[in-house]
């Protein structure tokens, strides 16, 4: 049998492969250029400014030689009349210079109202500033205490309220009260810091009304008073008897409010409570009457101590303290020794044992 090699040829490729294979590469060598910045014959964004908007809607682009015209915002004026706000897209594509236009405008100059004053918080009356009004001592504000420059009607600003007026504080008549009576007590208006002053009636009974509260009123507000008024009653108090005990100052055959009295024990009676009390608006001692108890001045321990004390005891405990310490510390040298002692023996170096060697030498 014969056999035969017959060599393989390669299969030829088809002419549409290698024509897209050509195109891939002629897409990546074009994909750098594709990302390289493209120039633009447009103008960016306009700029923005603070007082001043473009007149009507803005376009997408800008080509050379076109324009955009600005106007005031609300609240703003020209700073000079007349003159034209514009920018212009220029060959290089960007725009030209143009600073702020226009300015803030004013609103009226406020006068100060009768008896008080305006202050300028911003120190001018331009738009946005803001104002305040104060009155002087003695009047009150009627109205609104800020206003605001703000936009009015079409492009012009004025004050957001009226101006409010100061008007004169003045109060109704303090109230009456029973058994008692005001001065100036015909008037039907006080004006402010004006003082009434309050008394009792004389009493038709044993016992005079005391005043108990302030007796001093001042219109201090429109229609406010400084306090309550008081009241007229009678306040008394027991004679203040305590047993084993007698009056050292503040004798009276009766006791009214704000009696006082000073009271004391007899000898041999110890007080325990106030010696001064004063008679309140309740009929009653303020503190209550104090007792006399038979006996010695309390003991020390149940005193307070006196000052120093404390810090006597506390250093009398810090001696006890270090002084225990040293004598623990004693007898651990004590003991420590004698277990040295115990570890080398003892040694008999008496004359009688020093013969008895030399005869044991000698016999032998």
């Amino acid at each position: 049998m014969r056999a035969s090699c017959t060599p393989l040829k390669a299969p030829l490729r088809r002419p549409e492969r290698l024509a897209s294979s050509g195109r891939f590469a002629w897409v990546l060598l074009l994909a750098p250029l594709l990302l390289l910045p493209t120039s633009s014959d447009a103008c960016d964004d306009p700029p923005r400014f603070v007082s001043m908007k473009p007149q009507g809607t803005l376009k997408p682009s800008y080509s050379p030689g076109e324009q955009i015209v600005y106007e005031c915002r609300l609240g703003f004026q020209p700073v000079t009349p007349g003159q034209v706000l514009a920018l212009v897209c220029q060959d290089n594509n960007t725009w030209s210079s143009l600073q702020e236009g226009c300015k803030k405008r004013r609103c009226p100059t406020l006068a100060d109202p009768t008896n008080g004053q305006v202050i300028l918080v911003n120190g001018s009356t331009e738009f946005g500033s803001e104002v305040h009004y104060v009155c002087n001592n003695g009047y009150y504000l009627l109205g609104t205490n800020i206003s605001y420059c703000e936009v009015s009607s079409g492009t012009g600003v004025n004050w957001s309220d009226n101006p409010p007026t100061c008007e004169k504080i003045l109060c109704q008549p303090p109230p009456e009260i029973q058994n008692g009576k005001y001065t100036n007590n015909h008037k039907d208006v006080f004006e402010y810091n004006e003082v009434v002053t309050y008394s009792c009636d004389p009493s038709n009974g044993p016992d005079e009304y005391s005043l108990v509260g302030e007796s001093k009123l001042t219109c201090i507000g429109n229609g406010e008073w400084s306090s309550q008024p008081p009241q007229c009653k009678v306040v008394k108090c027991v004679y203040p008897a305590i047993e084993h005990g007698t009056i050292v100052s503040g004798f009276g055959p009766k006791y009214y409010y704000k009696a006082t009295v000073v009271l004391k024990c007899n000898e041999g009676f110890n007080l325990y409570g106030n010696s001064v009390v004063v008679c309140g608006e309740n009929s009653t001692w303020e503190p209550e009457l104090p007792k006399c108890i038979k006996g010695h001045p309390p003991r020390p321990t149940d005193a307070s101590p006196p000052n120093g004390a404390e810090g006597l005891g506390a250093g009398y405990i810090v001696l006890v303290i270090v002084a225990v310490l040293i004598g623990v510390g004693l007898l651990l040298c004590l003991y420590c020794c004698f277990c040295r002692q115990r570890k080398k023996g003892i040694y008999v170096t008496g004359e009688s044992h020093r013969q008895d060697i030399l005869f044991l030498s000698e016999k032998r």
